[in-house]
């Protein structure tokens, strides 16, 4: 399909590499290798990346921007599996085809690296097979997260833990972007548009969040958001 790389056409612009998660703890001559097959590339807000079921021909890691992952239920609706965001690892497709979709809900910026090429590094270049086996893991790690999350959870504790998500994965205490829309955070958790509004609405009420713009969110009591993720109390009012 053609959609996938439309309108990305490559860019002379070069990322840090030595701060790129599929090159980190790499040295100079493996990360060149690296450099050598990559591209930069750029997807505006809406466009999309990949399609669920596609050639997986390229891996992707997110340089800046979201982007949302998708799989299509059988009945047509649609199931959120996660967001990436800078330092994610997009395309690690083992059967050689996508498993789910992806689309940029803010501008994004990528490193693409051909499939073919990628392949023939993690043979020859010495820490490449490791620092993958290691981003698996944390995606494995998120995936069994989201399961708890829908299986076990309540809707504040929902909330609560996807916040404490997007600051782990913006490397921040207080301050989040929240850049997808109360629609892509319920169709992640399994809620309502409503009740991820009336969830937010009272933890900030409780004074656990502010809320100074609806793409933000600032943690005002980082200990009691991590006891209301727990399960451990609820602020049920």
């Amino acid at each position: 399909m053609q959609h996938a790389l439309a309108s990305t056409a490559p860019s002379a612009i070069r990322p840090d590499f030595a701060n790129l998660a599929v090159c980190r703890g790499l040295g100079r001559q493996a990360a060149g290798h690296i450099v050598a097959i990559s591209t930069l590339r750029k997807k505006s807000r809406g466009e999309m990346l990949f399609g669920e079921g596609e050639e997986a021909d390229s891996i992707y890691e997110v340089v800046g921007g979201t982007l949302r992952l998708c799989k299509l239920l059988p009945d047509g609706r649609r199931q959120i599996v996660g967001f990436a965001s800078a330092g994610h690892l997009l395309g690690l497709a083992p059967e050689g085809t996508y498993v789910y979709s992806a689309e940029a809900i803010t501008d994004v910026t990528l490193c693409r690296y051909p499939r073919a090429s990628f392949d023939r590094l993690v043979d020859s270049v010495p820490g490449l097979a490791r620092r993958l086996w290691a981003v698996t893991a944390d995606e494995l790690r998120f995936a069994q997260d989201q399961l708890l999350l829908l299986g076990r959870k309540n809707a504040t504790e929902r909330v609560a833990s996807f916040l404490l998500l997007l600051a782990e994965q913006q490397a921040s205490e207080a301050d989040v972007s929240i850049p997808m829309t109360r629609s892509d955070i319920g169709d992640y958790l399994g809620l309502t548009i409503e009740t991820v509004s009336r969830t937010l609405t009272k933890l900030r009420r409780h004074k656990v969040i502010a809320l100074p713009a609806a793409d933000r969110a600032t943690i005002l009591d980082r200990e009691g958001l991590e006891t209301l993720a727990s399960g451990a109390n609820d602020t049920d009012a």
